[in-house]
């Protein structure tokens, strides 16, 4: 590790935020933050904490010492002045003497001492910075420290030889109260220290200056990560090669995952030698994966993985889910026992699968969520595997990650806040690029769900498709599966309309339009169907059949004939896979501003008919234009309306011609 600290850097942190009445220790202080934050052997999202101490303005203008602390909800890399919350320091000083104060206690003193209520919580960690006699002080995670201290008995000597003595230790305690007391009397006891190591942890410097504190960190990594590679290692699995894809795979564990959580819930993979060392012998892992590297990653993992030979994923996946269940459950009440019962248990999903032959999937209710915990899990394989490197890995006691991963603190937040109804649904929208399928696609993210925007190479969507060539419909949807782990939602939109008498009109423009307008959505069905089965979950087509399968207008038979097939195509998706819990609906617009009818077109029609545009496209029962988002919203509905399949939703304004029952 070396160090990243830039003069010229820091002096743009300076004059940046002078500019903005922010002083130079706090840019600083958000500058060295960054450097840790960036750097993720050292923090991951959100993990670590950094303080500074300095004379601010108070609310009376009067100078008062004060500490500035990382905040709830602020990422040391991204982190900002108002992400490191002002305290009054002198109210936290005089709680040192105090010998109990549950964690509640503890917060409500420390947004008490804040400059500003509106500001974020402090970091659980404040008393121990503001009980450290230094004016900047820098915690992290950081990997080599904790492959060191993650040790049967040998954690401690390895921490005084590879670091010597300026570094102090502190045996496991919980954050919170408890453990700034401890840190508090292990640095009073240490006045020479430049930092020090809270075992099975994390790691702590501090300085004088941002720089200093900054670069001690650096330079004892360093040395830890020294000592690791001077060690030898095991030798890596042989990583047999499987058939197995992710493809296949993943929408198998998302829909047994979903089963488990009660909830829709979304995957991430990683691959790579790792994960495929660690998977390649499933019974080892099982061994050895016993708990996190820390305890504040369990929060985010639970404090073991699901493992999974290939031979689970031919017969026994099912079984090896409820079995992690059951353990799960035993862990709980075990525990809920011991803390005197009353606590809630959280669902007994596993949030990390290790795959044999295939890799590593995170899981969570978002696709944030999953890459999370898909990062942290990586990082407890490299840690664990230096851990065994330089001695034997052990984790924290199975009750202190319990303490951890039910502290009243997190059990205080359950509840509180209210998903998003489509929350770890993952929708597909073709067409999604413009128009119909754009409006769709955005009500569909507001509304919590994971969208994948299909659309043409030349569109630029995310996820490439041209419906009308089955090759590359299926590389669409198997690039959905890897990034989501399945697929719940498909909205069918992608459509394009020719015109001409239908005694008259040559028959390949026919044919190219039934290519697009029904064997494109065709394939697209099947294609999501396919994946409904494999993750035995309920799944829902939409598909967008326009007014013209109901009322047919003249000259527009190329478009009307198979938009009216594509609504029989829906029926029968309905009467076929209803069984299956596959909702087939469909939504029949009409005069929607979009690819089809464009906005020339609306004027040559107005002025074809002597209307004004407003006049043309508001020539409905309700004298109203509609609009892309109205039919965005229909869609919408369509996916919340549990019990309805195989109906057609009109969203035209009021056309009796076109209205169904």
């Amino acid at each position: 590790m070396h160090s990243r600290w830039n003069d010229a850097e820091a002096a743009g942190f300076i004059a940046r935020y002078a500019a903005k009445g922010v002083p130079e220790p706090l840019a600083l202080r958000v500058y060295t933050s960054r450097l840790l934050g960036c750097d993720p052997t050292l923090v991951q999202h959100g993990g670590g904490n950094t303080s500074v101490k300095l004379t601010l303005p108070d609310l009376d203008g009067a100078p008062v010492r004060c500490i500035c602390v990382k905040g709830s909800g602020w990422d040391l890399g991204d982190i900002e002045p108002q992400g490191l919350p002002a305290m009054r320091l002198d109210p936290l000083l005089k709680l040192r003497p105090v010998e109990h104060m549950s964690d509640e206690q503890m917060v409500d003193a420390q947004r008490g001492a804040l400059l500003t209520q509106s500001s974020p919580t402090p970091s659980v960690e404040t008393l121990l910075h503001a009980w450290a006699p230094f004016t900047f002080v820098d915690h992290s995670h950081a990997n080599a420290v904790l492959a060191l201290t993650d040790q049967p008995s040998a954690g401690a000597d390895l921490c005084a030889e590879v670091f010597g003595p300026k570094i102090a230790l502190v045996p496991y305690v919980m954050p919170g109260f408890g453990l700034a007391r401890a840190a508090a009397a292990v640095i009073e006891a240490n006045p020479d220290a430049e930092g020090m190591v809270l075992l099975q942890h994390g790691f702590f410097t501090w300085g004088d200056t941002a720089r200093e504190s900054y670069e001690r960190h650096v330079r004892y990594v360093t040395c830890a990560e020294e000592r690791i590679a001077k060690a030898t290692r095991r030798a890596s699995a042989p990583k047999a090669a499987s058939e197995a894809r992710v493809a296949t795979v993943a929408p198998l564990l998302r829909g047994l995952v979903s089963k488990a959580a009660g909830k829709a819930m979304v995957l991430d993979f990683r691959g790579g030698d790792l994960t495929l060392d660690w998977a390649a012998d499933p019974e080892r892992a099982r061994r050895v994966l016993i708990g996190t590297v820390t305890p504040d990653h369990v929060i985010r993992t639970k404090g073991r993985p699901l493992v999974l030979a290939q031979a689970d994923l031919a017969s026994g996946a099912e079984q090896r889910f409820e079995a992690y269940a059951a353990d799960y459950r035993t862990y709980f009440d075990a525990n809920d026992r011991r803390v005197g019962g009353g606590l809630k248990m959280l669902d007994a999903a596993p949030r990390v699968i290790l795959v044999e032959g295939v890799g590593l999937f995170g899981v969570g209710a978002s696709k944030k969520d999953a890459a999370v915990a898909a990062d942290i899990a990586l990082t407890n394989l490299a840690v664990i595997a230096d851990a065994e490197a330089v001695g034997a890995f052990e984790p924290l006691s199975e009750a202190h990650l319990f303490d951890v991963e039910y502290w009243s603190l997190e059990q205080a937040k359950l509840g509180k806040s209210s998903p998003r109804r489509l929350a770890g649904k993952v929708v597909a929208v073709t067409g999604g690029a413009s128009g119909i399928g754009a409006a769709t696609a955005a009500a569909f993210a507001a509304d919590g769900a994971e969208v994948a925007v299909l659309d043409l190479p030349s569109s630029g969507a995310a996820f490439p498709c041209d419906v009308t060539d089955a090759a590359s419909v299926a590389a669409a949807f198997a690039r959905i599966v890897e990034t989501w782990g399945g697929l719940d939602i498909l909205v069918s939109n992608a459509g394009a309309a020719w015109q001409g008498r239908i005694g008259e009109v040559d028959e390949a423009v026919l044919r190219t339009s039934f290519e697009l307008n029904f064997w494109g959505h065709q394939r697209c069905a099947q294609a999501a169907v396919a994946i409904f089965k494999a993750q035995a979950t309920e799944g829902v087509l939409l598909f967008n059949v326009s007014k013209q399968a109901i009322n047919p207008g003249p000259d527009f038979g190329p478009y009307g004939l198979p938009k009216a097939a594509l609504l029989a195509l829906m029926r029968q998706y309905a009467v076929d896979h209803g069984g299956d819990g596959v909702r087939a609906n469909a939504v029949n617009a009409d005069r929607i501003r979009s690819g089809l009818l464009t906005d020339a077109m609306v004027q040559a029609r107005s002025t074809a008919r002597g209307l004004t545009e407003a006049d043309y496209m508001g020539g409905n029962l309700l004298g109203e234009e509609v609009r892309a988002t109205d039919v965005a919203q229909a869609f919408v509905s369509l996916a919340l309306a549990e019990r309805t399949t195989a109906a057609v939703l009109t969203v035209d304004g009021g056309n009796i011609a076109a209205a169904l029952r």
